[in-house]
């Protein structure tokens, strides 16, 4: 019986997600254990299509201790959450809303609230 050539198979990472939430963006998310609960997102991961979003997905962390300036014990910190499972939180709308993109009188592409047709801050 001949070996078969061993195939190796890598994981494949999606492509960057192309994402019209940014830093800062205040979310809510609708799907998964968090669902319901909004917060301001911290960083964006466009590579893995994923975000960080304040205060949401706490995770517990074990650290050793290295050195007197950081000690060990349990550090709790956000997990990222797919980009797909939170929408923009329109403050206006009081909802979660899809965002639209629209060319300004000068040319600038500026976000609006699908909802309420309101310009999003770009801060």
């Amino acid at each position: 019986m001949p070996e078969q050539a061993k195939v190796r198979r890598t994981k494949q990472r999606p492509e960057a997600a192309r994402t019209r939430i940014k830093k800062n963006d205040l979310v809510m998310v609708v799907t998964g254990r968090e669902r319901g609960k909004t917060g301001k997102v911290m960083r964006v991961i466009a590579d893995e299509g994923r975000v960080i979003v304040e205060r949401l997905n706490v995770m517990k962390r074990h650290s050793k201790p290295r050195g007197p300036q950081s000690p060990g014990g349990i550090v709790e910190k956000e997990a990222a959450i797919p980009v797909s499972n939170v929408m923009f939180f329109c403050e206006r709308c009081n909802a979660p809303v899809r965002i639209g993109v629209k060319a300004a009188a000068d040319g600038t592409r500026i976000r609006i609230c699908r909802r309420c047709g309101e310009q999003i801050g770009n801060e």
